[in-house]
C-alpha cells in the first residue's frame, strides 16, 4: 500500500507574506496544527501551532508578524508513490508526525499524518513509529531554535 491511499489531498497551504495570526485562524477554523507554505507553486517550508507559539508569541512578536520568520525552512516530504512502511520509518527517524505529500515532480499533492497511518494497514508499525516519534530532542525540538 503507498501514501497516495493514505493521504488526505485537500491540502491548505500559506504563503512567507501572510501573518501568523490568519495562519492560526486558519488552523482553528480548519481543526489542524501544520500548514504547508508555498511560493509560486513550491514548497518553502512548514508552519505549525507550536512554532506560532513558541517562535511567535514566546520570542514577543506580534500577531502581524510574517509567516516566513517563525516557520520551518527544512520541509521533510515524502512522494506519494512511496510504501507506508517506508513513511513511517521515516516520520519515527525524523520525530514528526505529519508530512507534506509531493509527486515526483515535487509538487505538493497531499498531507499525510500518523494517524493516517495508524488507520492503514500497518497499524502496528504506526505504534513503534509514535515511540520514535516521542523520543527527547531531535532536530525539530523547539528549545534548539
Amino acid at each position: 500500500m503507498n501514501i497516495r491511499q493514505a493521504m488526505t489531498t485537500e491540502v491548505c497551504v500559506a504563503t512567507p507574506d501572510e501573518t501568523i495570526q490568519k495562519a492560526a485562524q486558519l488552523m482553528l477554523g480548519l481543526d489542524i496544527g501544520m500548514i504547508p507554505v508555498a511560493h509560486e507553486d513550491r514548497l518553502v517550508g512548514m508552519i505549525t501551532d507550536r512554532d506560532i507559539a513558541v517562535r511567535g508569541v514566546a520570542a514577543g512578536r506580534g500577531a502581524d508578524t510574517p509567516v516566513r520568520d517563525v516557520m520551518t525552512e527544512d520541509v521533510k516530504y515524502c512522494f506519494d508513490d512511496e510504501d507506508i512502511e517506508d513513511v513511517l520509518d521515516n516520520l519515527g527517524e525524523i520525530q514528526v508526525r505529519r508530512l507534506p505529500v509531493v509527486n515526483r515532480d515535487k509538487r505538493l499533492v497531499g498531507i499525510v499524518s500518523l494517524s493516517d497511518l495508524a488507520r492503514s494497514r500497518a497499524p502496528d508499525k504506526a505504534g513503534v513509529a509514535l515511540g520514535e516519534i516521542a523520543r527527547p530532542g531531535g532536530e525539530h525540538s523547539q528549545a534548539t531554535f
